[in-house]
């Protein structure tokens, strides 16, 4: 048992103002006395190499040494935060633009449509039902309010899954921000509950049975605590409505001591139970069963775990696929369970010089989402895989939407961009026309800012693109603020969204800058590769150089440049502000992924990031890691920029340890006056979920923090 000092619980403030580079005279940049953060001698050894790990014991986030920590840090943080100037005005503007009408695209089941909605500063989406979406229609109503579900907001509506004929909805929740869920039931015309409870589920829906009177969904086992056991692997249950969750039949688990976990999927038509097997992003298998045959052993479909299989729909004997077999960029095939061998397939939609994002079998056609340099493209192809039209998108953003049933003459669509607010559109499928359905009104002139995409070189010569949005007419004389967001990993694409508080700090004379960098999925399974493993320090060059082209190009400096990322994105900034402190004006890593070398010990989940990340236990990965992992890469004397680290004490995703130690290593580290601040979130997660009036004070405490260290 390591020894631990005393910690300190008052945290004393000088008054004695910063002068250093990057930073205000603004009255709350201030020397800081942070909390004492007990450093142990604890090393482990990897490989023969001796690796030291002094904050080892701000893992135990239950230990009250650890809660202590916590606290002091926020006693710290928050104060220094809210006694900033410009922090009311801050909240102020972002609360007013928030406050405008939100829609989803709507999906039709069961002859009901179902659509989210949000009046403005709700903390959560409502979820409504109507028989009709026509203007003069009346009969909406809300089926499913989470707002209801806590006074504070902080239990969120975690999923939902509608049955076939629309009579019953299953729905989970998300207590403070977690992965997990416990399911409920609802009967969609009475909107009451059922009896039915399911827990131990994470990261997957329900999938309903044809007669909507049961459905599978895939569970972790029970463990010694009477929660999930978040370390094992799931199986697949049935489960009956009206029945207790412990007496749901076992489906189907993968045997052996493996890693892969299988959920299931019941085709449109009903006539196969399809499951996909998974361990990790780059590769997953197929097996099923008919449905009429539910005692017979599943067959293996696609079991060579050569690449990505995604279902995409079923017609007769054959089911579809998007896959990236073959096509580094996705296809399409089709598989007939008869004669599955891959001489047999059919090359329904083949490759293009575009990465195909997904596919929707809709009104007797495939839909097609395709990136192009980073923004929608739409096709719909017939089922023989001939191209009927392209969809007419209003311009440079993101399309999202078009679910449905094969059957289906109609879906509905979101367009949006980094100035454009989600707008929802009706389209018929057979005429390829699209008519507005609904427009949000935000209080701001959009018309005011304006989104170019470049194109610079990375540190190889790799040509990566960025999207850069601003006031119009800005001069480019190196002096603008500068928000540069990343993420890089994981196959995610970074497309253009739309986001009031990146409005709030344009308004504020800011530039957003946001690269497409090696590790996502904008130029397909290639560019994904290159940003993994042993090639993960391409994303931090490629960050780096976003960077410095911004300088070279006029539109910032130094003192003026902050960095901003979530999750693998924290990673990413936690990376590259350790390789150059010097480029950067101020940092902002959220619930980042630290420390390289344990971040696959909490979980399975964790542990299946090997895909990206590899693995400590394997030598040459290990000495990848350690060259960039940004706990394990702090140099003490080094002048580092302003940061603000945050994270929630829920998020069981990328567990908070993980900020905790970075945090306590940066403070101990920090050459200079420049602030090292660690805000913990209570009663939040990794994010989704989160409510209104929690997202809104974090987000105003960052621009804030970055208002004091850039000197707006």
């Amino acid at each position: 048992m390591l020894k631990l000092q005393t910690m300190v619980g008052a945290v004393v403030v000088s008054l004695l103002l910063l002068g250093s580079s990057g930073c205000s005279s603004d009255p709350a940049d201030r020397v800081l006395a942070y909390p004492e953060s007990a450093r142990s001698d604890h090393v482990d050894e990897y490989h023969g190499v001796e690796v030291a790990d002094p904050y080892r014991w701000l893992e135990a986030l239950d230990a009250d040494e650890t809660a202590t920590w916590v606290e002091a840090q926020n006693e710290l943080s928050r104060p220094y935060l809210a006694a900033n100037a410009s922090r009311e005005g801050i909240v102020d503007r972002i609360t007013e633009l928030w406050n405008y009408e939100r829609l989803d695209p709507p999906v039709k089941q069961g002859g009901r449509y179902f659509f989210e909605r949000n009046d403005g500063l709700q903390n959560h989406d409502i979820l409504y039902t109507a028989t009709s979406l026509d203007a003069d229609a009346d009969d909406a109503r809300v089926l499913i309010d989470p707002n209801t579900f806590r006074d504070d907001g902080t239990v969120s509506l975690g999923g939902t899954s509608i049955g076939p004929d629309g009579r019953y909805i299953a729905y989970g929740m998300s207590d403070g921000g977690s992965d997990w869920r416990t399911w409920k039931v609802r009967d969609v015309e009475t909107g009451e509950d059922l009896d039915d409870e399911l827990r131990f589920i994470k990261f997957n829906s329900p999938s309903w049975a044809p007669d909507g009177e049961s459905f599978y969904y895939s569970r972790y086992p029970e463990g010694a605590d009477g929660q999930g056991d978040g370390s094992a692997t799931v199986a697949i249950y049935r489960h009956e409505i009206g029945a207790a969750q412990d007496d749901d039949i076992l489906v189907y688990r993968v045997p052996g001591d493996t890693r892969q976990n299988p959920y299931a999927t019941v085709t449109d038509d009903g006539r196969f139970l399809v499951v996909r097997i998974s361990e990790g992003s780059l590769a997953n298998a197929i097996a099923y069963r008919p449905f009429d045959q539910p005692d017979a052993a599943l067959e293996p479909l696609l079991d060579e775990w050569d690449a990505t299989y995604t279902l995409v729909g079923s017609r007769g004997d054959t089911l579809y696929f998007r896959t990236t077999n073959g096509a580094p960029r996705g296809r399409l095939i089709g598989v007939d369970v008869g004669q599955p061998d891959p001489a047999s397939w059919t090359e329904v939609v083949a490759e293009s010089d575009d990465t195909l994002q997904s596919v929707g079998h809709i009104g007797g056609h495939f839909v097609a989402r395709y990136l192009h340099d980073a923004h929608a493209r739409v096709a719909v192809h017939d089922e023989g895989g001939a191209l009927v039209r392209e969809v007419e998108l209003p311009g440079i953003g993101s399309a999202g939407g078009f679910g449905g049933e094969p059957d289906d003459s109609e879906t509905f669509y979101s367009f949006t961009g980094f100035t454009t607010p989600p707008t929802i559109y009706r389209y018929d499928v057979a005429t390829g026309e699209s008519s507005l359905f609904r427009e949000p009104d935000v209080a701001i002139d959009l018309g005011a800012f304006e989104t170019t995409q470049v194109f610079y070189a990375s540190t190889d010569g790799t040509q990566i693109p960025m999207f850069v949005t601003a006031q119009k007419g800005i001069e480019l004389d190196g002096s603008r603020p500068t928000l540069l967001y990343g993420y890089g990993g994981f196959n995610i694409s970074l497309t253009p969204g739309f986001n009031v508080a990146r409005l709030v700090w344009l308004e504020m004379g800011g530039v957003l800058a946001i690269p497409n960098l090696r590790g996502g999925g904008e130029y397909g399974e290639a560019w994904h590769l290159a940003g993994t493993k042993l090639q993960k320090q391409n994303v931090f060059d490629d960050f780096i150089a976003a960077a410095e082209w911004l300088i070279a190009e006029g539109y910032t400096s130094t003192p003026r440049l902050a960095i901003q990322g979530g999750s693998n994105g924290g990673l990413l900034v936690g990376a590259v502000m350790t390789q150059r402190p010097d480029l950067f004006g101020a940092a902002l890593p959220a619930v980042g992924v630290m420390d390289m070398l344990r971040y696959h010990t909490p979980s399975a989940n964790a542990r299946n990031w090997s895909t990206d990340y590899g693995l400590s236990e394997n030598a040459d990965e290990f000495e990848a890691q350690l060259a960039y992992s940004p706990y394990h890469n702090l140099t003490e004397g080094v002048c580092y920029p302003p940061t603000l680290v945050t994270t929630a004490d829920h998020d069981d995703r990328v567990v908070p340890w993980h900020s905790f130690k970075f945090g306590a290593a940066l403070q101990h580290a920090q050459g200079c006056a420049n602030p090292v601040l660690v805000r913990v979130e209570t009663r939040a997660g990794h994010g989704a979920g989160t409510p209104t009036w929690m997202r809104i004070e974090a987000l105003a405490d960052q621009w804030t923090f970055l208002a004091s260290a850039l000197g707006l």
